[in-house]
């Protein structure tokens, strides 16, 4: 979930906000019918209805909701949007939409539910000849020397104290990071990995495998991420080295270790993005060969943001298919929570069954008050 500063960052990103205004100048008709996916505080919706929108359907599954509301309300147009505080994949339209706005990206396309979101609202709302904005990201690569940003991940590490910290080193390399990178710091001609073209996306996953020649010597520390953002007609934006400032910045991916490359060498990268549970996992392999000569391997690693975390075998076991859970005190509290909402209790009343019931949990009532408001939120209508 973005916070309301984030919000207030991307409306402020004059590229940004450039690009999508314009997109909806141009694809927005009078009398289209709107969908807003992720309508945050809303202005993508007030935009719709500026340029002639005769309905904006604005969705958005955080709090962010009722700012937006209030933000309608004081601009006079909250008889032309509808919100809806849900998750989209849950919704269902009382019409097809002619337009489908959306930015639900992280620093990559591949930020949480952002395209699985984006593929079902096509295929359940979107006319025949309707249009999304963006229309496509295309995901560029590049090989980057930067000490710096490298030094930032491992150096801690590598001091130590005087103690032997490899075990932290290699999880730290295995930890992608947001950077804002000049031009000058690549290695390598960049090159387009992959296009996500949103109208025919049907999948999460997503496979990139690239080669360069590295065109200058210097230290190899990893590879660089970004992408241009197509809204249609010729519009675009993005967040590659050297643009005009992005809110986004471009992610790295470091080597495990840095590599010394000379002019002539191969860089060989296949990045690996696979949604699991609520966000995606990250898989980068690279191959430095000298002068392309397949027998002189320079370096080759294997890594994987699945890896940038500990992850203890109690953990691990009790996710395997074998496993027989058993509910713990915790649990207990929350099932005894959860029975309690039967639409005729309030949060008060359940708060007092709670502390009631479980004096050893809760030596206040504000606690107890606290636990069933939490389980109310994430559970109640």
């Amino acid at each position: 979930m973005y916070n309301l500063l984030a919000y207030g960052r991307m409306i402020s990103n004059p590229a940004r906000f450039r690009a999508y205004t314009e997109a909806l100048r141009r694809m927005v008709k009078p009398g289209s019918v709107v969908l807003d996916l992720g309508t945050g505080p809303g202005i993508m919706a007030l935009l719709a209805c500026r340029f002639g929108a005769r309905k904006v359907y604005a969705i958005e599954s955080s709090p962010i909701i009722d700012v937006a509301r209030e933000v309608t309300r004081s601009n006079g147009m909250a008889e032309k949007i509808e919100f809806i505080q849900a998750v989209s994949t849950e919704v269902t339209l009382p019409e097809a939409v002619d337009v489908i706005v959306s930015d639900l990206n992280g620093t990559l396309p591949w930020y949480q539910h952002h395209l699985s979101s984006v593929v079902d609202a096509r295929r359940r709302f979107l006319k025949p000849d309707g249009v999304l904005i963006p229309g496509k990201e295309n995901i560029w690569i590049g090989v980057v020397e930067n000490e710096n940003a490298y030094s930032e991940c491992t150096q801690p590490w590598e001091t130590g104290h005087g103690f032997d910290m490899q075990a932290a080193r290699d999880l730290a390399t295995n930890t992608p990071q947001v950077l804002r990178l000049k031009l000058e710091s690549l290695l390598v001609q960049p090159q387009c990995g992959l296009v996500l073209d949103f109208m025919e996306l049907e999948g999460t996953d997503s496979k990139a495998e690239v080669s360069f020649i590295v065109t200058r010597p210097g230290i190899g520390h990893g590879a660089l991420v970004w992408f241009d953002c197509e809204l249609g007609d010729e519009i675009s934006f993005s967040n590659a080295p050297g643009c005009e400032k992005s809110i986004y910045g471009q992610t790295f991916f470091p080597w495990r270790a840095p590599v010394r490359l000379e002019t002539g060498d191969v860089v060989r990268l296949k990045l690996n993005c696979s949604l699991l549970a609520d966000d995606y996992t990250f898989r980068w392999r690279t191959e430095v060969l000298a002068q392309g000569n397949k027998t002189d391997v320079k370096a080759r690693f294997d890594q994987s943001d699945f890896h940038s975390l500990p992850i203890s075998m109690a953990s691990l076991r009790k996710g395997a298919v074998a496993y027989v859970p058993r509910g713990n005190g915790d649990a207990s509290v929350d099932s005894f929570i959860l029975q309690a909402m039967d639409g005729q209790a309030s949060v008060g009343q359940i708060a007092a069954r709670v502390s009631k019931f479980f004096p050893e949990k809760f030596q206040a009532p504000a606690e107890a008050l606290s636990r069933v408001a939490r389980v109310s939120r994430n559970y109640s209508d």
